[in-house]
């Protein structure tokens, strides 16, 4: 693998290794990345790139080179509320927060690509580095493209890459189609009648109803999902009373739903609520469903992912790349700007021996940092090729919807 890094991006390895532990060592969470925007935002001005702050820490960079295609790459830069338990030189500085989802390696990368393309200008047309806060959960792609992200930046496809623990170090994954799940939510509440412990047939006890609905749940996945298709309904919380000789008057639960499919989503949400309530009614009790709805399936574009593979294939062999990955029910909120941009979601192995993403013990594997810098710059070269440039001149924006 070493052998494909880039001479250029081998030559700066070292100092984007020291910008990715810097970043790791003081983590801020989404739309608190107020030092990261602006160790980027600094980074990038003195590249020569045109910077412009968006979502509030959010980061574009804009670097012109003549008439041509315009293209974005994503990066994210938000760490995530755990404490971190290695014992590494650069870990957290902050209790209760850290890096665990590599997305101070993703700047890293991203930004040792700008680095080289700034300095080469071997592409022809306009490039957009859109380094994004807040995406744990918080909107943050959400919030830029209501900034006018597109409108803006207007960008002929758009890619993001992100590390996969389990997968070879360095090496490529692809997938074209739906990749990543839908995540929605629903906080269920159960409304009984509370009274004395000793007393059941006085009341209308939620902590029955509500044990009945979990156990309810569990056969919307198992009953009315076709078994190869991909769901998952989780009760991750359940909570009712708070002492041993009292029913209480409520009980409530919390939710993570998941599926592959826009159609399998919309089921999901009416036999969620069809069953609560149906399960409450049964009891003479009442539940109350509050659904919510975040990140849309990560839908990669076939046409852009056979690109961007085929960039893989070209530089690295077959033998180094996954053509076709398993979806995850992971969620992402890139699925966002891809409903408004083609483009591809692309994993990068961080190691066969990695913790697992989300993990106290997890860090972002640095031998991955040069090829997947190296990898940024063989994509935009190629997609801003000189040839391509002149084919599609006067075009850039066409395909996006902000």
């Amino acid at each position: 693998m070493d052998k494909a890094i880039l001479p250029e991006i081998g030559k700066i390895s070292a100092e984007a290794v020291h910008i990715r532990r810097r970043i790791h060592a003081n983590p801020e969470l989404g739309f608190e990345e107020t030092a990261t925007g602006d160790l980027v935002a600094g980074l990038l001005a003195q590249w020569g790139y045109e910077v412009t702050r968006m979502a509030g820490t959010g980061v574009v960079g804009r670097l012109r080179n003549g008439a041509g295609r315009a293209l974005g790459l994503r990066a994210d830069m938000d760490a995530l509320p755990i404490h971190e338990a290695t014992n590494l030189a650069w870990r957290s500085t902050i209790p209760g927060r850290m890096h665990a989802c590599g997305h101070d390696g993703h700047t890293a990368m991203l930004l040792a690509a700008a680095r080289h393309l700034a300095e080469s200008r071997n592409f022809a047309g306009t490039l957009n580095l859109l380094f994004q806060p807040a995406e744990e959960g918080l909107g943050g792609a959400a919030r830029m493209l209501a900034e006018g992200l597109f409108d803006r930046f207007p960008c002929e496809a758009v890619f993001a890459m992100h590390n996969l623990p389990g997968l070879p170090t360095g090496q490529l994954a692809f997938r074209a189609g739906p990749a990543m799940a839908s995540a929605d939510s629903a906080r269920i509440r159960v409304e009984g009648m509370g009274g004395h412990g000793a007393t059941p047939h006085a009341t209308i006890d939620p902590v029955v109803v509500g044990a009945a609905i979990v156990s309810a749940l569990q056969s919307i996945v198992a009953r009315n999902v076709d078994p190869q298709a991909a769901a998952v309904v989780t009760v991750g919380r359940l909570h009712a009373g708070d002492t041993a000789n009292v029913i209480p008057e409520t009980a409530e639960m919390e939710l993570t739903i998941r599926c592959l499919s826009p159609d399998l989503r919309d089921m999901l949400e009416s036999r969620i609520r069809r069953l609560a309530e149906a399960q409450a009614e049964s009891f003479g009790a009442r539940a109350v469903v509050d659904y919510r709805r975040s990140h849309p399936v990560l839908v990669n574009h076939p046409a852009e992912t056979a690109m961007a593979r085929r960039v893989a294939e070209g530089w690295l062999g077959r033998e180094a790349i996954v053509p076709d990955l398993r979806p995850a029910m992971a969620s992402e909120d890139f699925a966002l700007m891809l409903e408004h941009c083609p483009g591809s979601y692309i994993h990068i192995g961080n190691g066969v021996n990695s913790a697992p993403l989300h993990n106290p013990h997890y860090d972002f594997n640095d031998e991955a940092l040069a090829m997947g810098a190296s990898y940024w710059v063989k994509l935009a070269e190629a997609f801003l090729a000189p040839g391509a440039a002149a084919e599609t001149a006067g075009a850039q924006g066409d395909h996006c919807q902000a």
